[in-house]
């Protein structure tokens, strides 16, 4: 039954009552998507004659002088790493203290009153006529703090109640008046910004410092689930645990295609529980917009019956996951500061605003528009201070806490990129290096168990003896996933089962590696 029916149900008081409580954002439940589900690739008939029935591989590994010996590998500071597959981690624990009350008046919002009453007057100027609980539904406030408001301006003579579907002043449809349309333009001379209501500055870094990533605790039992998946030396996880406590600087490298994406990932769930960030920061009459539905994602509120319920908390703040923003080459030196925007006149918050609780992973390292050396110098005091420094278009300046996990990750020599002082600021480094034959080997295992292709021994002696050993090409842990898509691809388009024979393998390496040399 609606709450505002007249015709059955409670008292006309008892409806004003619950009017009165009416909550300041709905909830909008998001389904989560069904899972992935792999299938078995189809392929054509398979009663075929001749070779293309796939008989069983056979090969003769070649005596131990028919190759020239690889080349050494580089030393390695650690074992590698090897992804397997999905994973699914269990939570660290944390210490997050932090939870925005619902305001009960318009002191508790910590917002000047007549930064509130501009934001509603604009509101209602874009939508001519808005009933008073929607209107406190699209500021995120609750209609008790906005009600007095209202009255105001219908005393002012700037809104005026043009019908009511409802019981109480939150059932008033308001339309704004010729003095009220004024009012709005003036304001929008200021500010555009219409949407939910900001917080203020200082509760912000309140809520920053309450929800720090160094609150995070892993230990070696909840890393090794997280990195269940991995074949991984037990040297990596000791390196990566203790950064992650850190909740300060990482820097990974090492020779492209060996896991530092996939380290990162898994890096990611160890982040811990969930955490609130407001949709938008008010400081001296400025405002700048921080939740980013593309790198924060909002947590549903559900009640005992698992059925989503509206949230409790201030409406003004979302509640999300701890956030990962990940960037690669399209990284520049602007998007590392407020981006002012001409025509609503607010502002929307950098990069590392947005993973204020979180991890900012910076991929393809040194691969950048701008040179390393400015982005460098861009994070040396964040690093070393844990404050950030932004500016605003009227020369005001902000200290904005830097309360997150960096990485750094890159395919470069680091010698190439950085420089003692700043590697010093760099807590932890981690050399993702090769894996060795029989970690290869059973990636390949792994891989063909995925993509249904069965496992040749034999065959995969002859692709280490004829594509890798002659030829120095190192191994990679990316190698084996990639080969076998292509052996996938080519049966396929020949229509045969995807097998390891020696046709479909030669086909596969020669048109995955590249060697110019050689033809």
């Amino acid at each position: 039954m609606s709450i505002f029916d007249r015709s059955r149900g409670p008292s006309p008081d008892a409806l004003s009552a619950r009017l009165n409580t009416y909550p300041s954002q709905p909830f909008r439940a998001v389904p989560e998507p069904p899972p992935a589900e792999e299938s078995e690739p189809e392929y054509a008939d398979e009663t075929l004659t001749g070779e293309e029935m796939n008989p069983p591989f056979a090969y003769e590994p070649p005596r131990p002088d028919a190759f020239e010996p690889a080349a050494t590998p580089l030393a390695q500071m650690a074992q590698p790493v090897t992804a397997t597959g999905m994973f699914a981690a269990q939570a660290p624990t944390t210490a997050t203290k932090f939870y925005p009350q619902r305001p009960e008046s318009i002191e508790d919002t910590g917002l000047p009153r007549a930064s509130v009453i501009d934001l509603i007057v604009r509101t209602l100027y874009q939508s001519t006529e808005l009933m008073g609980a929607t209107i406190a539904e699209r500021i995120a406030l609750p209609f008790p703090v906005v009600s007095p408001l209202l009255e105001g301006l219908r005393h002012d003579q700037e809104v005026e109640v043009k019908s009511q579907r409802g019981i109480g002043d939150a059932g008033y449809v308001y339309g704004i008046t010729d003095k009220g349309a004024r009012h709005a333009r003036d304001s929008m001379e200021r500010l555009t910004y219409t949407g939910p209501a900001p917080v203020p500055l200082s509760q912000y870094i309140e809520s920053v410092m309450a929800q720090s990533v160094r609150n995070v605790v892993v230990t070696q039992e909840n890393i090794r689930q997280a990195f269940a998946d991995l074949i991984i030396n037990d040297d990596i996880l000791d390196m990566v645990g203790p950064a992650v406590n850190s909740g300060s600087s990482m820097f990974l490298f090492g020779y492209p295609g060996n896991g530092k994406t996939s380290i990162a990932e898994r890096i990611t769930k160890l982040m811990g529980d969930d955490i609130y960030v407001p949709h938008a920061v008010e400081v001296d009459g400025a405002l700048i917009t921080v939740f980013d539905a593309i790198n924060h994602a909002p947590v549903e509120e559900v009640g005992p019956d698992g059925q989503p319920v509206r949230p409790s908390w201030d409406a003004r703040w979302v509640k999300i996951e701890r956030p990962v923003v990940m960037v690669g080459g399209e990284l520049t030196m602007a998007s590392l500061d407020l981006l002012y925007n001409d025509v609503g006149k607010y502002y929307e918050a950098p990069l590392q605003m947005k993973a204020n609780g979180g991890m900012f992973l910076i991929d393809d390292f040194g691969r950048q528009m701008v040179r390393p050396t400015e982005l460098l110098n861009r994070w040396i005091v964040p690093l070393e201070k844990r404050v950030d420094f932004l500016n605003l278009v009227t020369g005001k300046k902000l200290s904005i806490p830097f309360e997150q996990l960096i990485v750094f990750s890159t395919n470069l020599d680091p010698g190439d990129l950085v420089d003692d002082a700043f590697l010093r600021r760099i807590k932890f480094k981690i050399n993702v290096v090769d894996p060795d034959e029989d970690q290869f080997r059973a990636i390949f295992k792994f891989m063909c168990n995925r993509r249904n292709v069965p496992f040749d021994e034999n065959a995969f002696r002859y692709m280490i003896d004829t594509y890798y050993v002659p030829r120095d090409r190192p191994l990679r842990m990316c190698h084996p996933r990639d080969i076998i898509d292509q052996i996938i691809a080519i049966a396929k388009y020949k229509m045969v089962p995807a097998t390891m024979t020696q046709s479909l393998m030669d086909r596969a390496c020669d048109t995955y590696f590249v060697s110019i040399s050689s033809k």
